[in-house]
């Protein structure tokens, strides 16, 4: 570029380390393209041509998140090469609620300092996520921007759009009583809660490399553990079984994200000690002197994602889940609400 963008550079703005990166990761980008993709990385919009033969009256679903401070961690671990795929489940998997497929996603990175080798690493977790997902890396934007981010810190937020028939929206109004809660395993905290798993982690005095107690992994392993992405098994359900409601759990854990799908008068009844809590959120819980129900309130606690669904239908629900190897419990029942108690009732084996 000769040297007409030389004061730009002098500013800290480096357009050739920026027109590197983009052509590095094309490649990566194009993996993750199917029929639908009109235009590769680089342009000044995606294009894409949704497969609509098949639908009736089709509905676009968008979602857009973060992946929060759990970045503080990626920076501190050297998590650099899955923060990608929490950004992607933290998208997709919003989306999935509502029984849409995921069609395409877009990333927009920003840092102080452009280091195409890290950039590089992030967008690969980024396109193993929309692999994960079945979705298109359709674009996306690299913001670079001196004296905004500390050196060798970024930032990241994700946009998903998906889309489902009008007549098969997932959207919880028919729930009612005696339907049964499903819960699917999370890979951990996912990307929920990291505010306070850094603060617990700061005062523990153990370092990333440590075993974590009560645990095979380190502390590094179980706490930047990518989100687990539930779009394959979810649409596997949705084409063949009646789901009537769904819920990402994610920040607000059960207490907030059930209700955010539950009719007003019914509440879900949940049985804890129904799956297995892994030793990340045993430790969290004794580490940070916290009970149970913080710990609900706080975190997904073992449980990423839920389904709700007729009592005749969670046999064929849980046999599926099996057959696709996807850790999943019966963990509670749809009852009637009295008056306004609160919609998450969650009984304890000591109660």
């Amino acid at each position: 570029m000769s040297n007409r963008a030389d004061a730009y550079k002098a500013a800290g703005v480096n357009i050739d380390e920026a027109n590197v990166f983009v052509e590095r990761i094309k490649a990566l980008a194009a993996s993750t393209h199917g029929k639908g993709v009109l235009s590769g990385i680089g342009g000044f919009g995606g294009l894409f041509k949704p497969d609509l033969s098949r639908m009736d009256a089709p509905v676009l679903v968008s979602g857009t998140d973060g992946v929060g401070t759990k970045l503080k961690l990626a920076f501190a671990f050297g998590g650099h090469d899955t923060i990608g795929i929490d950004l992607v489940g933290m998208n997709v998997n919003d989306v999935l609620v509502q029984g849409a497929r995921p069609l395409f996603f877009l990333d927009y990175f920003a840092t102080g300092k452009l280091d195409s080798d890290l950039a590089v690493r992030v967008v690969a977790g980024i396109v193993e996520g929309c692999k994960q997902s079945q979705c298109a890396l359709l674009g996306g934007e690299t913001a670079e921007m001196p004296g905004f981010y500390p050196d060798g810190e970024y930032d990241l937020s994700g946009f998903c759009v998906g889309m489902v028939d009008y007549d098969r929206i997932v959207d919880g109004s028919q729930i009612t009583h005696g339907d049964l809660v499903i819960g699917l395993s999370s890979s951990g905290p996912h990307s929920n809660g990291y505010s306070l798993i850094r603060k617990i982690f700061d005062a523990s005095g153990l370092a990333p490399t440590d075993t974590l107690p009560g645990d095979t992994q380190t502390v590094a392993e179980a706490l930047i553990a990518p989100t687990r992405i539930y779009v394959q098994p979810v649409m596997n359900l949705l084409r063949d079984l009646p789901i009537k409601g769904m819920a990402h759990i994610t920040g607000g854990g059960f207490y907030d994200n059930l209700p955010r799908v539950l009719p007003s008068g019914v509440t879900a009844h949940i049985r804890f000690g129904s799956w297995p809590v892994a030793p990340v959120f045993q430790w969290l819980k004794r580490q940070g002197n916290l009970s149970w129900p913080e710990m609900l309130q706080i975190f997904n606690t073992g449980i990423g994602y839920v389904i709700i669904a007729r009592k005749e239908t969670a046999e064929d629900v849980m046999n599926r889940l099996v057959a696709m190897e996807v850790p999943a419990f019966v963990i509670g029942e749809i009852k009637p609400r009295v008056g306004d108690q609160e919609q998450v009732q969650v009984s304890f084996p000591e109660e």
